[in-house]
Formats: C-alpha cells, sequence, structure tokens
C-alpha cells in the first residue's frame, strides 16, 4: 500500500543510529534540547513528564517515533523574554538536522518530507490543559510530494487540512467550527463526502481552510515549515499560561513556575490506510484496579479524534481479534513498562499500516478504589516495596472511600444553591425539616430527612440521630452540629451563610429562592455545598485489600491511633477502622436521651441535698450501664473517660416554650425555672462554670461518674476475665491545686468502691491539657497525672483567644487575606499552640518519664498537623472513628517522610488520583 513512514523491525539498529548521530551534543553547545537517545525518566525536572518517558521508553527499545525535547528551562526563559532566544532557535534547527539524518526525510522539501508534531509536556500531567499541534511540516508542496509517495490524496491532503484547523485554533483561537463550515460548504457544493474528492476538491478544501485562516489570524497560513515550528513552540510555552492550565495547577497543587517542555517528534499516522489506527490504554483498569489492558482504539484516526470525543472508538478488546499481532506486542509492552515503572501506566500508541508506534507513557490516573488495590497488588506481585505501597496511597483517598459521595455524572446536572463549612464528610439526600422532633417524626415514618437549623443544641440530638445530613447556618469547624455529626460519622455542612433560616416559618432563603419543609435537598459534606433535589450517591467501604495495607502502615508509624466516642456504635465502628482503643469518651454525650436530660436537668435545678441525692444515684445507675457497654465492646483495649465538663447551662433549654414544658416535667413553677436557668446563663461559658469547676462547686458529680467506672470495670474483668485499666480524665485544669484537688476526690471514690465490693483493680487518672498555663505548669501536673491528652480545640480557642464557635463570622476572611495560613481549629498552629504542647510533653515526660500523652482534638486526623505532632514527645493521637483509617496512613506516611528527609533520602508522595 505504498510508503511506510517508519520502520522499526530493528528497534535496537534504530537507537544506536540516534544516538550516534547525536553524540556531539555531550561537547558542544546543547543545553536547551535533548535528544529522546539522550534523556531519561529522572529527568523529568528538565523534560518534563512526557519527555522524559520517551526517552525512557527509546532507551528501553520500543518503537518510539524519534524526537527532540525542547526544555522547561527554555520556556522559563521564553515566560520572562516573551521570545524564543538566538540560541534555541540554532539549538532547534540543529536538532531537526539530524533527526532528518536518523529518518532519512528532510523537512520542508524532498522527495520524502519530514512531518512533526508538536506537544507539550510538563513534570506533571495535566492531561488537555495544555496544547498540540500534528502534522507540522506540510505546506502547498510538501503535501503533493506526501500524496505522491503514500498515493493516498485523502490521507495527504486531510493531515493539511487538520494542521491548518490546529494551527489556526491552538495559535490564533480561530474556532473549528469555523474550518468544518467551509468543509461542510464543499461538501455541499460537490454533492458528496470526502472519501470521494478528487485533487480539484482537496484542493478547494485547502483553500477555502487557508481563506478562513486569514481572514481570522490576519496574515497567511506560514508555508515556511520553520515558521510553522517556532510559532507552535512558542504557542506551547504560552499554553502554561492560559486560563485553564492556571486553574488545574491550583486544583492540583501544581507550582506555576515549573514551565513546560515541548516534544518534536517525527509523525506516524493512525488515519494513514484501513490497517492503522489510534489508541489509549491502561495496564490496568483505573476504575477498579484489576490486572489487564482497559482502554480504546480508532480505527483510521489520529490521537486528536479520540481526545475530542468526534467518533466512538472501540474497547482495546477488540484489537485482539483484529489485529491480533498488535494486540499481544501491546501486552508484551504493557508488562515490561509496568515491571519498569513499577506502576499502571497510562500509555498512548498509534497502528500505522499494521506497525505498532508508542507516542507515551506516564503513571495513570485512577480512582481512590483504584489506587488502593494497585498498590497492594504491586506490593504482593513484588514490584514495589511496603514503604512505596503506603506513599501511594493519598490520605483523601480514604476519605472518599469511606463515606458516601455524588455520582460525577448526576453531580454534574446540579447546581450548588448555597455552601458552607464541610463539618463531616459524605454525601446524602433527604427533605428539609427545621426542628429535631420534627426530623424524628418523618424518619419514623420511614422519610430520609435533613436537619436544617441556625445552630443545634444538646436538645437536637434526638433529630441529629435520625437525619441523614445537618445544616446549620451558623457556627464553626468545632461547633456542637460539626463535633457531634463527625462523631456520628454524619454528613454535616455548619457555618452555611447562604442560607437564612427562619425556624419558626419553617422556611429558608437563599439567593434565588426559598427553601420549604418537605423540599429535597442533596448535601456534600465533603466540600460543603447544598443542591436543590435528589442526586445519587456511591456507597463508601473498608475494602479488604486497604485493610491489609493499614495493618501495613501500623508497623511503620510510631504514633499509635486510638478512637473518639462513647456509644458502643462508636467504639465498635472505631475498633474495626483499627483504633487501638478509645482516646476520648466525652460523659456529656451521654446525657443526650430526653430521660437522661430530664435527669440532669433536675441536678442542676435541685434545692436541696435528697434531691441531689436521689437524682445521682439515677444517673449513677445509667452511667454504670453506658461503661459496662464500653468495656464489653473494648474489653483489654484501653479506654479513656473524660469526666463532665460543658457547662451546666448547656444542659438548660432556652426558649419559652421549652422552659414551660420543663418546669411542668419535673413540677416546678416556670417562673422559677426560667429564673434559675437565666441565673446560670454565662456570658462566655467556654471560660464559666465548667470541667474540674464543676468538681470543686459539685463534687458529688464527679465522685458518681468515677464510681460509676470503677463498678463497670470490675464487672466486667470478672465476666470476662480480662484486665481492664480505666483511665479516668479530669478536663480544664489550670492549677495544680485543682488536679491535687480533682485526684483526690477520683481516688478516695475508688477506694471506697474497692472497700466496699472487696474488690480491686488497676486504673490511672490524667488530666486533658487545654489551658495555656497548664502547658507552663506541665512539670508540676505530672507529678500528680498518669496521662496527659490535649484538648486542641480548647487550647486553640484559648491560646488565640478566638471562641470556636464564633470564630467563623471572621475566620474566613483572616485566611482569604493572608492574616493566618489555615483554620487553625482544623490546622495546627505549631508555632503558637504548636509550641505550648512541645513544651507541656517535654516538662512532663521529665518529670514523669512513665507519663503517656495524646492528643484528641480536630487535628488528631489532620495530615499536617501529624506532621508537626510527629516530631514532639506524644505517643498517640485519637480522632473520630471514621477518621481513624485515614490518620493510620498519614501517621505512617509522616514516619516514613521524616525518616528518609533524615538520612537525605527524598519521599514521594502518590499524586495519581483521577
Amino acid at each position: 500500500m505504498g510508503h511506510k513512514f517508519l520502520d522499526f523491525l530493528n528497534v535496537t539498529r534504530y537507537i544506536e543510529i540516534a544516538a550516534n548521530s547525536m553524540t556531539h551534543w555531550r561537547n558542544s553547545m546543547f543545553n536547551l534540547t535533548y535528544a529522546f537517545a539522550e534523556g531519561n525518566k529522572d529527568l523529568r525536572d528538565i523534560l518534563g513528564g512526557k519527555g522524559a518517558n520517551l526517552s525512557e521508553m527509546t532507551n528501553l527499545g520500543l518503537p518510539v517515533p524519534q524526537g527532540f525535547v525542547v526544555s522547561t528551562v527554555a520556556c522559563r526563559a521564553y515566560l520572562k523574554a516573551h521570545e524564543l532566544t538566538d540560541d534555541l532557535v540554532t539549538e532547534i534547527r540543529s536538532r531537526v538536522s539530524d533527526l532528518e539524518t536518523v529518518t532519512g526525510k528532510t523537512f520542508g522539501h524532498g522527495a520524502d518530507p519530514l512531518l512533526v508534531s508538536v506537544r507539550s509536556g510538563a513534570k506533571f500531567s495535566m492531561p488537555g490543559m495544555m496544547d498540540t499541534i500534528l502534522n507540522l511540516g506540510l505546506n502547498d508542496v510538501t503535501v503533493q510530494r506526501v500524496a505522491q509517495r503514500t498515493e493516498n490524496l485523502a490521507f495527504a491532503y486531510g493531515s493539511y487540512r487538520r494542521l491548518i484547523q490546529m494551527f489556526g485554533n491552538v495559535v490564533f483561537e480561530i474556532d473549528i467550527k469555523d474550518f468544518n463550515e467551509a468543509s461542510h460548504k464543499v461538501e455541499n457544493v460537490r454533492g458528496y463526502g470526502s472519501a470521494n474528492f478528487t485533487r480539484q476538491d482537496w484542493l478547494l478544501v485547502i483553500e477555502q481552510y487557508k481563506q478562513v485562516f486569514q481572514a481570522q489570524a490576519g496574515q497567511e497560513f506560514p508555508q515556511d515549515v520553520y515558521d510553522q515550528l517556532f510559532i507552535a513552540v512558542e504557542a506551547v510555552f504560552k499554553s502554561w499560561d492560559n486560563d485553564r492550565a492556571k486553574v488545574y495547577r491550583q486544583l492540583h497543587n501544581i507550582p506555576d513556575d515549573l514551565g513546560t517542555a515541548v516534544n518534536i517528534q517525527q509523525m506516524v499516522f493512525g488515519n494513514y490506510s484501513k490497517d492503522s489506527g489510534t489508541g489509549v490504554m491502561f495496564t490496568r483498569n483505573p476504575a477498579t484496579g484489576a490486572p489487564g489492558l482497559f482502554g480504546e482504539y480508532l480505527s483510521q484516526a489520529q490521537g486528536e479524534d479520540i481526545v475530542s470525543g468526534a467518533r466512538t472508538p472501540d474497547p482495546i478488546a477488540n484489537l485482539e481479534a483484529s489485529k491480533p499481532q498488535v494486540y499481544q506486542q501491546l501486552k508484551t509492552i504493557a508488562e515490561k513498562l509496568e515491571k519498569h515503572y513499577q506502576d499502571m501506566q497510562d500509555v498512548e500508541f498509534t497502528v500505522e499500516d499494521n506497525h505498532l508506534y508508542m507516542l507515551q507513557t506516564r503513571n495513570g490516573k485512577r480512582t481512590p478504589n483504584a489506587a488502593v488495590n494497585i498498590a497492594y497488588d504491586l506490593y504482593e506481585e513484588k514490584l514495589i516495596s511496603a514503604q512505596e505501597m503506603i506513599s501511594r496511597i493519598e490520605p483523601g483517598m480514604i476519605e472518599q472511600l469511606l463515606h458516601p459521595s455524588f455520582l460525577a455524572s448526576d453531580l454534574a446536572k446540579h447546581d450548588s444553591i448555597a455552601s458552607g463549612l464541610p463539618a463531616s464528610p459524605g454525601a446524602a439526600t433527604g427533605e428539609v425539616i427545621f426542628t429535631a422532633q420534627g426530623a424524628k417524626v418523618a424518619a419514623e415514618k420511614g422519610h430520609h430527612v435533613v436537619l436544617l437549623r441556625n445552630e443545634t443544641s444538646p436538645e437536637d440530638i434526638v433529630g441529629m440521630t435520625v437525619s441523614e445530613a445537618v445544616v446549620t447556618s451558623r457556627g464553626g469547624m468545632t461547633s456542637h452540629a460539626a463535633v457531634v455529626a463527625r462523631g456520628m460519622g454524619t454528613c454535616c455542612v455548619v457555618g452555611c451563610q447562604d442560607l437564612q433560616v427562619d425556624e419558626a416559618g419553617a422556611v429558608a432563603h437563599y439567593a434565588g429562592g426559598v427553601l420549604k419543609e418537605g423540599d429535597i435537598i442533596s448535601v456534600d459534606g465533603t466540600n460543603g455545598k447544598i443542591y436543590l433535589g435528589t442526586i445519587k450517591t456511591t456507597a463508601g467501604s473498608v475494602s479488604d485489600k486497604l485493610n491489609k495495607i493499614l495493618a501495613v502502615c501500623d508497623k511503620y508509624a510510631r504514633l499509635q491511633v486510638f478512637g473518639n466516642g462513647e456509644t458502643v456504635k462508636d467504639i465498635r465502628e472505631a475498633i474495626v477502622k483499627g483504633a487501638r482503643g478509645i482516646g476520648l469518651a466525652r460523659t456529656e454525650h451521654m446525657f443526650f436521651q430526653p430521660d437522661r436530660l430530664k435527669a440532669m436537668r433536675q441536678l442542676i435545678l435541685a434545692e436541696n441535698d435528697a434531691d441531689i441525692t436521689s437524682t445521682l444515684a439515677y444517673i449513677k445507675g445509667e452511667q454504670k450501664g453506658d461503661f459496662v457497654a464500653m468495656f464489653e465492646t473494648l474489653l483489654d483495649k484501653p479506654c479513656t473517660i473524660r469526666l463532665l465538663d460543658p457547662p451546666l447551662h448547656e444542659f438548660l433549654p432556652t426558649k419559652e416554650a421549652d422552659l414551660q414544658q420543663l418546669a411542668q416535667s419535673i413540677h416546678k413553677d416556670y417562673n422559677w425555672v426560667a429564673a434559675k436557668a437565666a441565673a446560670l446563663r454565662e456570658v462566655n461559658p467556654m471560660l464559666g462554670l465548667r470541667g474540674v469547676r464543676l468538681a470543686v462547686t459539685l463534687p458529688q458529680i464527679y465522685q458518681m461518674q468515677v464510681e460509676a467506672i470503677i463498678e463497670a470495670a470490675i464487672l466486667v474483668s470478672e465476666a470476662h476475665q480480662v484486665n481492664i485499666i480505666p483511665e479516668i480524665m479530669i478536663p480544664l485544669i489550670g492549677v495544680t491545686p485543682e488536679l491535687e484537688m480533682a485526684k483526690k476526690l477520683c481516688v478516695d471514690a475508688a477506694e471506697g468502691i474497692f472497700e466496699k465490693t472487696g474488690k480491686r483493680l488497676d486504673y490511672k487518672v490524667g488530666t486533658m491539657i487545654e489551658m495555656p498555663r497548664a502547658c507552663l505548669i506541665a512539670d508540676e501536673l505530672a507529678q500528680d497525672a498518669d496521662f496527659f491528652s490535649f484538648g486542641t480545640n480548647d487550647l486553640t480557642q484559648l491560646t488565640f483567644g478566638y471562641s470556636r464557635d464564633d470564630a467563623h463570622k471572621f475566620l474566613p476572611t483572616y485566611l482569604e487575606d493572608h492574616l493566618l495560613p489555615n483554620d487553625p481549629f482544623q490546622v495546627l498552629d505549631t508555632k503558637g499552640v504548636g509550641a505550648l504542647m512541645n513544651m507541656a510533653a517535654t516538662k512532663g515526660k521529665a518529670a514523669n518519664p512513665k507519663l503517656k500523652v495524646g492528643v484528641c482534638g480536630e487535628v488528631g486526623g489532620n495530615a499536617e498537623s501529624i506532621e508537626f505532632i510527629n516530631t514532639l514527645p506524644v505517643d498517640y493521637v485519637s480522632c473520630s472513628p471514621f477518621r481513624v483509617p485515614q490518620a493510620r496512613l498519614i501517621c505512617a506516611q509522616t514516619q516514613l517522610r521524616q525518616e528518609a528527609e533524615k538520612n537525605g533520602v527524598e519521599y514521594k508522595a502518590s499524586s495519581v488520583t483521577a
């Protein structure tokens, strides 16, 4: 069928010719360009990803059409000077001359013209973000030479038409539809399609294209092929700064100052004949990670035809029947590339007249599920080490895997109506309900509910527990709604100021509309967006392979990972997800059920010792049952129980109707109840009657809790023959006498139980470090404490002087104006809060070498925070159950990274998710 543009029957010999013809570069001027034979995969900074991989494939002996790379160094120089330097122009001309020698073709003249592609290739893959020009080197003369040599008019002139169109679109931003209209005009005049075009028809099409080009570009299409080449190189350099490339870099945290390389490569033609085509394949399935070729093939086409979607390609598997030799060659190359790169590859190839050519390989983008499966499979296949496997999983992948997410194809059909702070990840759809009781009633009828409030309080727990999602118009990332929802693993968006919620009127206004009770909305707790209507979701889960990877992570991590939880459900969730135990059980969360809330209110409003004693007896029974259930779930795993912490007034309602209902339920006068509640209300409750201050003013509460803990531990220890060692944590210590007094109270209560029952067990008493002053006197506190646990939410609040419930009103502006690098309630402030933690942990362990130190605030599952915490004398972090797997991964990656840096070795993190 005429001329074959390349013949790679002896690939090794070809590479030798290419290398030998260019050996002079090493001792000459070349420093801005590299032949493929001169590069390798480790020169990504200079050659870009595509150029480095083309070089590597060339050196592996694969059938790569030869060419050279204009380096990122040259790009950065161009972006400063806005013109190609004389040195670069000279180098490019010399490289083209070398390419002519290697290929036996001539650029812009001769019987066998050299045609090239010009493609971008940054260090990091940016698919579709920058520009490509194919078939460069065709003009009015060379197109005739190609037509004569190939005996294929449609191929030659079709390629020329494509060049004019791509050149016009990329360089001068001429709309492709203008060229298509010109082509259709000729077809309409002739009455037949391009498959039947004569030479005259093709000449007319080309003339029409050139007219469109001249009219839109203001100049004639360049006939000098070097003019084409230099303009194309400039266009690729300029595309580094186009809008879509900038947005992509911002989304994927790619630095703006890297620049792109330009790959100039001899063309091979998938549109050459019926035995030609182009394809894109992955060496494994990028959606599932399953081994085997996965991709598409389009016959009689060039690569851009697949990308544009103009034609529907066939599955790559069809090649096995239609071109078995090519398919087997692809399989062999795929296996070779995977073993060489030790990762799943995304490969572009062209078949020209039944000859296979490799145009690109790179680490393939993949879904989180596929990333986990591929990493573990490669580890099992002994292609990568355990450390490498761990580095290939991104923390965000695990978050996506564990929580439901909206189906991308369905999400694309919806626009968000409001956005807020992504307090608890996941995705959910339900009907809007404005009250907790209303949510409970609707859920009991089988409805899916989204609880929408201005803010939530302990009273709303009955509605929160049955809701698919919780949305509040006020509050920050450590507000009641955020903390409780995260603990329950419920999707939650807080601080959604785009919504004006009228709870009494049961409506919420947003820009452009109104939400009424019963309206359906969809909530994305991962990005904080609210959508109208139903959006389909995909379920999250922990796979067997992810569990195996996390088990390996635990072997490399220095920090242990515990879970925050106080319900059996949360505790089980944490343990199933790999927590070593419970690092924070908040007892105040045990009082949210209506009967217990009523009892706590009776205790707070009690008028005499008899009322206090009887109420405490009831609460103790309930608490003991809680602790028995907790210990039975954990058995010999450690559990740190924090004694009651919040201000008492938080247990009391504020609205008149609720106060009236409370007065009736406890048989008290409404005015008296209202006055008592008002008296307990505090100006700054975070600094008021809470934490250890309750033990000072109402020691019976802490005594009751300790008795319940010890009795439950004895009961479960005997029943299950396990050694339970309860850890009792006293919150909000600020001065040493507070801890001495509170510890004595705990010891006396425990000893009383031991004396009463005649049974004894070990237990520990420690404190939560959340006051800056506690950090300063940590060595004193360590004398009386068995453990420290940093409550970073309050420590951050008190160090900055920011109310964690109100900071959302100004923190977004602080972040936008770069007054703060991060929200300190989400990412640990290392200079201030971190310095206090370092001081406290160091002084504490120096005073008490047996002191156990942990971190149980919001930052316990945050990657940036753990990076710092891992440098402190801290033993563990504790986080919500759903963040445990992510924290286990981060702890291992952090340890490996810091060890690598210490040893002067580069640590490579993953960047392969789709």
